[in-house]
């Protein structure tokens, strides 16, 4: 068994309450924090809950923990060989700076001995820059965009049978909570 410790965070120029609120658009339609465009959509059997399942792509889990606008766990169902957790929270830095960071950790055994090193982790690394950028996109600020490696382009074409698209930019949109907008439906979670 390996340990595993992998973090991904950026810094936001928005208030926490603003930045958490990109958390509950979670596998949404308009999902303001996952990367879509480039990644497998994130999917649940139910509205994000503790209790939901789903994933996206191979990769399995449950909701484990869920506080919405500030933070979401998820416990990792599979693929086989992954004994842990991941998962984003926002942490306040003043009222206008806060930090949103993802967390995964895990004992890695069996095939994932070698399939977290050499395939899942080049490409959650990317994921989650991705990730980061799209929030930096959907609070109307620049997103800092890290260029996929070779590496990740390759995995991204074995795993796509070479329909693999190209890394998209995401477009600065300002992200608006349906909480703010009187006219929005409201779904209790």
């Amino acid at each position: 068994m390996v340990k595993v410790l992998n973090i991904h965070e950026r810094e936001l120029l928005a208030p926490s309450e603003q930045a958490g609120a990109l958390i509950n658009t979670l596998s949404l339609q308009e999902d303001a924090l996952w990367p879509g465009e480039n990644w497998p959509r994130m999917e649940f059997d139910r509205p994000l809950q503790v209790g939901a399942v789903g994933g996206h792509g191979p990769i399995r889990y449950v909701v484990q923990a869920y506080a919405p606008g500030r933070s979401i766990r998820f416990q990792f169902t599979g693929p086989t060989g992954f004994d842990g957790h991941h998962g984003y929270e926002v942490i306040g830095i003043d009222a206008q700076r806060c930090v949103l960071r993802h967390t995964l950790e895990m004992l890695a055994h069996g095939p994932a001995l070698l399939s977290w090193p050499v395939f899942y982790r080049p490409l959650h690394d990317a994921l989650l820059e991705d990730s980061l950028a799209q929030a930096q996109a959907s609070l109307g600020q620049a997103p800092s965009i890290r260029k996929w490696s070779l590496w990740v382009r390759f995995l991204r074409w074995i795993a796509s049978k070479g329909r693999s698209r190209a890394q998209a930019t995401p477009v600065t949109m300002p992200f608006r909570d349906a909480s703010e907008n009187s006219s929005a439906s409201s779904t209790t979670l």
